[in-house]
């Protein structure tokens, strides 16, 4: 596995990679699993009682807090190798949370994910999975990047789905590629790691570009969450602009992502989309997928003016 810029070298980062991806190897073989819910579900699952030795779903799925003598010490050592023992007066929680998607096991950060370069995975990312089959299973794709990758997981659904093809996965946080690096090596795909803003190192030309852009208004500092303006849309804007520069003839880009439905039904991001694949001459594929995801935000100033968010996925193609 290859990778340009971004976390530390060395002999640390190689131990620390070398823990995560142990790590994941020993629950893979302990069974287990575990998928992410809400936050709101989440936080419910957070605040249940437990007793003693709950078990590796609460750890590393619900991350609650718990004793040393109350996971194995296997497990606790490779925490403690990877950096991700956090360690809480007399108990100790997990950094890192641990969710099975599309049949694979994928490194995130563990609930709450409020640090600025916390890394998501969540509902959004299991449509995100299915936008991704839905949308690329009818050609073969033999050259792949992911924008923003987070965790990794548009990029490693479309290469189990479009195997051989070579993976680029890109993103401007360090703690995502760092994961993103373990999670491919668990699932067997090779990948080149590459920390980029946007597209800016993502050379291509692709066959297949997938991202799944921050699109909450606003400036919560967390690099995942942020948006920037048009209600949070700018940036899946700005990517989808930057991937059809780089696709080859007949491909495609994907986007998952969420727009902000102005009171009165107008969609910004669906015409702003429809004008830029007018621009270039590429057809475009919009569709509602959710109508109405993270409606807690909606309270928020920025949002006054919108009646709902909607999960929306784009197909741009460029013609053969």
């Amino acid at each position: 596995m290859k990778f340009d810029g971004g976390t530390s070298g060395g002999a640390e980062a190689e131990t620390k990679a070398q823990a995560l991806l142990a790590l994941l190897a020993a629950l893979e073989a302990s069974g287990y699993d575990f998928v992410t819910p809400t936050p709101s579900v989440s936080r419910r699952g957070l605040g249940k009682a437990v007793g003693p030795s709950a078990g590796l779903r609460a750890i590393f799925g619900w991350s609650r807090p718990f004793a040393r003598s109350d996971l194995d010490p296997t497990f606790l050592s490779l925490l403690e190798r990877a950096g991700m023992l956090l360690e809480e007066g007399e108990l100790c929680r997990s950094a890192v949370r641990v969710s099975r998607l599309a049949k694979m096991l994928f490194l995130h950060s563990a609930f709450p994910a409020t640090g600025r370069d916390a890394v998501f995975l969540g509902p959004d990312s299991y449509r995100f999975a299915r936008f991704i089959a839905q949308a690329t299973t009818d050609r073969r794709a033999g050259s792949i990047a992911e924008i923003g990758c987070g965790a990794g997981v548009g990029g490693l659904v479309a290469a189990r789905l479009h195997l051989g093809g070579r993976l680029d996965l890109g993103d401007i946080n360090p703690a995502a590629l760092e994961l993103a690096q373990s999670n491919a090596a668990n699932a067997g795909i090779k990948a080149r790691i590459c920390q980029s803003d946007g597209m800016s190192r993502l050379d291509g030309p692709y066959d297949l570009i997938v991202a799944n852009p921050p699109y909450v208004a606003g400036a919560s500092g967390r690099t995942y969450k942020d948006g920037g303006d048009m209600h949070g849309a700018r940036m899946a804007l700005d990517w989808a602009g930057q991937a059809a520069e780089r696709l080859t003839p007949g491909g495609r880009f994907v986007l998952y992502t969420g727009s902000a439905i102005l009171d009165g039904g107008a969609d910004v991001l669906g015409a702003a989309l429809e004008n830029l694949a007018a621009g270039f001459g590429y057809r475009l594929t919009y569709e509602e997928i959710d109508p109405d995801i993270f409606s807690g935000e909606l309270r928020r100033e920025a949002y006054t003016d919108v009646e709902r968010i909607a999960a929306v996925g784009a197909v741009l193609e460029r013609p053969a």
